[in-house]
């Protein structure tokens, strides 16, 4: 998913609350961070997600409008409700921890393969 992103030339980001460096290493244990344009980590950044001011600062690092911009996420409030906002559109990843109402996202989904078609 992250490689087909990546060929149809859409910009990624990375928005995440936690230590810097755990998050960073997590990121490349997983051998993701190659496929994103930015990486924004809450502790590194001196705010924390639903801070509006983080999500500013991702659009302006990718250079998009928050009307053009896509946010996906799990968290309800830190992720889906703070996009919202800013004027992002918003993306569910479903999960067993929120109820998809809580969301209030403009779409959802139960895999992030699905972002594909979503452009």
């Amino acid at each position: 998913m992250l490689s087909a992103m990546k060929a149809h030339g859409l910009r990624r980001g990375i928005i995440t609350n936690g230590f810097g460096e755990f998050q960073m290493k997590s990121i490349h244990g997983l051998g993701i961070h190659d496929y994103f344009d930015c990486i924004l980590v809450s502790e590194w950044e001196g705010m924390k997600k639903p801070d509006p001011e983080l999500f500013h600062r991702g659009l302006e690092r990718l250079d998009v409008t928050p009307g053009t911009a896509m946010f996906v996420g799990d968290p309800a409030l830190h992720d889906i409700q703070a996009a919202k906002r800013v004027g992002m559109r918003t993306v569910w990843k479903r999960n067993d921890r929120w109820e998809e109402s809580d969301a209030g996202a403009d779409e959802s989904i139960d895999d992030l393969s699905e972002l594909i078609v979503m452009r």
